[in-house]
Formats: C-alpha cells, structure tokens, sequence
C-alpha cells in the first residue's frame, strides 16, 4: 500500500487529498501542497503502488484503491479528493464507492475512458518500450524537457519515474468506467482540463453523466494548458482546488492566498472576472452534448517560494 509521500501539519477544515498521474508520483503536486499549506489548509499527497518511494513495487487496482482509503484515514475521514490522470479516474472510483468520505471530487485530465479501443494499443506499445534498455529513460526525459517549465520538471521527476509500469496500470484500469461512476456521485465535482489535453475525447460524456447525478457540475478547462494541467497552469489550477474547497467545506482559507484566487462568482466564473471566456463543447469537439465550461486564463506564480532545486533532467 501507498504512504503519505507529501504533507502539511496544517488543521483547517477539510483536509485535501491529492492522488497523481501515472509514472509520476507525488512531488508533482509540490505546487499545490506549498500554496495549500500557505493557506491554512491540511493536505496530503500520495504515492500510488509502484511509483515514488514504492518505486519497482506491482502496480494493482486494488492496492491503489486502498492506497487512497488509507489515506482518507489518516485525514480523519473525508476530506476534498483531486486526482489527475491515472489519480483522477481513481479518484472518481473512490468516490462513487465511498460517498460518505468524499466531501467534493476534483477530476482532472480524465475525460476519456479507460474502456477505449485504443487502450490495448497503448499497453502494447508500453511494453514494447518497457521492454528497451533503460525502460525509455531517454524518451521520457526529452518528453519532459520538451513539454514542461524547468520548475515543473524538476517537480515532476524530483520523485522518480515509474518507467515499467505504463503496461501493468493500463491493463488494470480496464475495468474503471469512470461515466459510470460520476453518475452515482454524491458530491459536488469539478472537471478540469487542459484545452490541449488528448484525454478530452470524451468530454461531454463525462460531464453529461456527471450531471445525471443530480449533483452540482462544474467544468472547468485551462488554455494553453495540456494534460498536465497541474503543472502547466500550476496557479490556475490550485485557484480551482481552493475554490471547490471554500465550496464543499463552507470556509475560507485561513492563511495566504494564492493569486486571483477567490469564490466562484454569481455567474460560475472562477478568479478575475477578466479571464473568464466561455466556449461550447460542441463547437470545439463535435461534441452533442451543449455544455460551456469555464475556462481560467492561467496566472504566472510571481510569488512562488524559492526552493533549493536546480533543474536537470529529471530522468
């Protein structure tokens, strides 16, 4: 089972609990633990089976799903849940399968089902890499030299690479159906994506199940942000988080904010009023289902804390 890999000590409320993507780990979300813990708020973020420090370990469905119950535990039993990627749809598994401890769901970079046709390709072509010297080491660290900022980087491989499991996790996910899923929710959800993001195929289907729920959908999707939106729109997307925390817990953050971030305003609009733009799915897409999201201009980190990292290759 996964451990805690990141922390604050900070007891504001609603603890936030934040499960990452796929042969990352948990230091991806060092932005959004800083900004969290400067605000007052307790937040934890995990290691999932076979990667950070349980890098080299199987990675199974069933560890991963008790990696998170752990560490709701741990927080005290319900808490805010946001996962990316491979975390976003264990998160909304989580959260169809333990309505009372999921308080709001932030689901992000995973619009698109692992039922898809294309994911036997994809976990034949991941063993196929795994199975090369060095398990594509080199193509992975040009992919995130290429495709992230330097902190970013940093942040993303400060815990390791996870570069043999690709094919394992794939195969075990099959049985997700995360549209399933957020129609049996029970709690508010926030669905955020970046514009240039591959896994929105399946966009409005997503959020079309979602809101059978009956439950209150937000949609939220970043420009220029791709599908690490986290880490391409670092304050943009921790704006989102506290705003669905203020939301679900019925507080504001004790400490210091991050910038722009505020409430949701009358009109569903998130942070400054002049970076808010709507578009339709379907002009974008091809999308039947008629559903404008909010989308938040990012906002440079102008006062993010220095760390001590220097960026290299992450690798």
């Amino acid at each position: 089972m996964g451990m805690t890999a990141a922390s604050s000590t900070h007891q504001d409320g609603l603890p936030v609990l934040l499960v990452h993507g796929i042969r990352t780990s948990a230091t991806m979300w060092r932005f959004q633990v800083e900004a969290l813990t400067r605000a007052g708020i307790r937040v934890e973020a995990v290691d999932l089976p076979g990667h950070g420090t349980h890098l080299g370990e199987p990675f199974t469905l069933e560890g991963a799903r008790a990696t998170i119950d752990d560490a709701v535990t741990r927080l005290g039993g319900r808490v805010l849940l946001v996962g990316l990627s491979l975390g976003g749809y264990l998160a909304v598994d989580y959260a169809a399968r333990h309505p009372d401890q999921v308080a709001g769901l932030v689901a992000a970079a995973c619009s698109t089902s692992p039922q898809v046709r294309l994911r036997a390709a994809w976990a034949e072509l991941s063993r196929w890499i795994e199975r090369t010297p060095g398990s594509g080491a080199g193509l992975n660290a040009a992919v995130v030299r290429a495709s992230l900022t330097p902190q970013a980087a940093v942040d993303v491989g400060a815990g390791g690479f996870a570069l043999t499991v690709m094919a394992q996790a794939l195969s075990e996910v099959a049985e997700l159906d995360p549209a399933a899923d957020l129609a049996r929710l029970r709690c508010p959800v926030w669905v955020v994506n970046g514009r240039l993001d591959h896994f929105r195929s399946q966009e409005g289907r997503m959020l079309a199940a979602a809101r059978s729920s009956g439950q209150p959908v937000h949609h939220v999707v970043v420009p220029r942000a791709k599908h690490l939106v986290s880490l391409d729109a670092p304050v943009a997307f921790t704006r989102v988080v506290l705003e669905a925390w203020e939301a679900v817990s019925g507080r504001h953050p004790s400490g210091q904010q991050v910038p722009g971030a505020r409430p949701t305003d009358e009109g569903g609009g998130v942070g400054h009023d002049d970076d808010v733009v709507t578009e339709m799915v379907e002009d974008r897409l091809g999308d039947p289902a008629r559903v404008a999201p909010t989308e938040v201009e990012p906002v440079p980190p102008e006062d993010r804390t220095q760390r001590s990292d220097h960026p290299g290759d992450p690798a």
